[in-house]
């Protein structure tokens, strides 16, 4: 039976809400081959490229492939140095996943929306993460195709071309002082304030924040191959990249 405190609060304890940074995956296929492949391709040459982050399952994109075996998905993503800790499910079934596999649920969670025609990539849940590390990353050499750099809890400043099929990647702001042809994701772990600069802006792919813009729309005359920036914008819709001249 309950026992009530009689209004005084507990000398040992309290017990508060907490809002916790976290990642959330969203499985758009139930194929754990599938899965383990496609992480491997992405993370596998960086081992460190994740520090045992916490991270939320999100279900909601396999609803009528059936439940995955999350037991499977929760080892996979140990290997990556990554812990589920929590379920967003969408039916009974998936529901019973979660519990089989001893997660919580949390169905009731706000995951981020996703920008119109863009796809996803696994986001922060408010509120956003630390403060990124003021002390850059600096590379001098041109990243050829194939090659990745990763500034983990800070900026990343490339003072040499970042030729296609190259990726850099920033917790914080991205600065290209040359033609950028590449990738370039700031704001990796969440932070929505990130920007990406560069002096020649071409690049194949740029995202902050998990959201993306690709090469497939292409930039206006104005601004391919010109000094411009990348940042995002909340708008009533959902969050979008804007890219902007940089001033002469």
């Amino acid at each position: 039976m309950p026992v009530s405190l009689g209004g005084q609060a507990p000398a040992s304890f309290d017990l508060k809400s907490a809002h916790l940074p976290l990642l959330a995956l969203l499985l758009k296929s139930s194929d754990l081959d599938l899965l383990r492949r496609e992480f491997g391709e992405r993370y596998g040459d960086q081992p460190e490229f994740f520090d045992h982050d916490p991270l939320l399952i999100d279900l909601q994109g396999v609803a009528d492939a059936g439940a995955p075996d999350l037991a499977a998905v929760v080892a996979l993503l140990q290997e990556h140095r990554l812990r589920a800790v929590a379920v967003h499910a969408l039916d009974d079934a998936q529901r019973a996943a979660a519990r089989s596999a001893g997660l919580p649920l949390a169905d009731g969670i706000n995951l981020p929306r996703e920008a119109p025609r863009q796809p996803a990539r696994e986001a922060a849940v408010a509120p956003p993460p630390p403060p990124v590390n003021p002390a850059a990353l600096v590379v001098d050499k041109p990243l050829r195709s194939g090659q990745q750099v990763y500034a983990r809890g800070r900026d990343l400043v490339v003072m040499a071309p970042v030729n296609p099929g190259a990726e850099v990647i920033a917790d914080g702001h991205i600065h290209v002082y040359a033609p950028l042809r590449g990738k370039a994701i700031a704001g990796a772990r969440g932070f929505a304030d990130a920007r990406i600069f560069s002096l020649a802006m071409a690049p194949e792919l740029v995202s902050i924040a998990g959201i993306y813009r690709t090469s497939e729309v292409p930039l206006p005359g104005e601004l391919h191959g010109k000094p411009a920036q990348v940042r995002l914008q909340r708008t009533p819709d959902g969050e979008k990249l804007v890219i902007d001249p940089l001033p002469a």
